[in-house]
């Protein structure tokens, strides 16, 4: 007599093509059963019909709903169901909405992902509720220490915006913008060598970790 084995479906919702089907392909051989989706819409169009076991997704997905809104419908429609936020976020606290997020979520940094088994393990633990493998280090690792102010700010360096346009856009004024700058480069560990630019250098690690920005825009 044949027994049934517990097929383990994932769901994974990612608008950057390449990473859907890089993640999907991981996940794939595996073993999981996994669809893709590239927008939240998307996703809940066929959610009912695949019922996953869990959903991953980035919450910056283009445009809204975003990931946080999903994992939230998802857990209304399906409370069972594990959520793992891969993202180019470093950290839970400097993510959009993320305070919000439907509890015992796993929230993973793209960047600290450094292998298959990795992302893997991180899936396992999310559908065990077991605590995650430790990932590699981030070479921009010095983002995590940032807020989401300092983030917002790298963004508009990185914009090439001077700081009375920075200080127009946040509201506040020139010499608030001069603190928080000086606050956000002492961060990164960029305010002791008189031979380089740090301004520049902080748009550069911006850059390498979250891509040229829009001026639409959003970390």
């Amino acid at each position: 007599m044949e027994t049934s084995q517990w097929v383990r479906r994932v769901l994974v919702v990612e608008d950057q093509p390449l990473m859907r089907a890089l993640v999907g392909d991981t996940l794939t051989h595996a073993g999981f059963v996994v669809h893709t989706a590239g927008s939240a819409v998307e996703a809940l169009t066929e959610f009912d019909g695949f019922d996953p076991d869990l959903l991953v997704t980035d919450i910056d997905l283009g445009v809204r709903p975003n990931g946080v809104d999903l994992a939230n419908i998802v857990t209304v429609k399906a409370p069972h169901c594990a959520i793992v936020f891969l993202t180019n976020y470093p950290n839970a606290s400097t993510a959009p909405g993320s305070a919000g997020v439907p509890p015992k979520s796993l929230f993973v940094d793209k960047a600290a992902v450094q292998s298959a088994d990795q992302l893997i393990g991180v899936v396992e633990a999310a559908l065990t509720e077991t605590e995650p493998p430790t990932l590699g280090s981030d070479p921009d690792s010095a983002l995590s220490s940032l807020t989401r102010s300092q983030l917002d700010l790298l963004r508009y360096i990185s914009l090439g915006w001077s700081n009375s346009a920075i200080a127009a856009h946040r509201g506040s004024s020139i010499r608030g913008v001069e603190k928080l700058i000086a606050r956000t480069l002492e961060s990164l560990g960029l305010t002791h060598d008189s031979s380089t630019n740090p301004r520049v250098l902080a748009a550069s690690i911006f850059i390498r970790h979250f891509g040229v920005p829009e001026v639409t825009d959003s970390v």
